[in-house]
């Protein structure tokens, strides 16, 4: 069986975005945290 791709809303990429700019925890605290690739997360800070 082939599992769907998971899409996220705008609101859900800012809130993960900034709280990863603030600089509180690693990237990868907050992918796991937020349950996203690092990657993801690099790619929703990018302006």
């Amino acid at each position: 069986m082939r599992r769907t791709r998971r899409n996220h809303a705008p609101g859900f990429k800012a809130q993960v975005a900034l709280a990863a700019i603030r600089g509180d925890k690693t990237l990868a605290e907050w992918a796991e945290h937020f349950a996203v690739h690092p990657n993801q997360i690099s790619e929703w800070k990018q302006p």
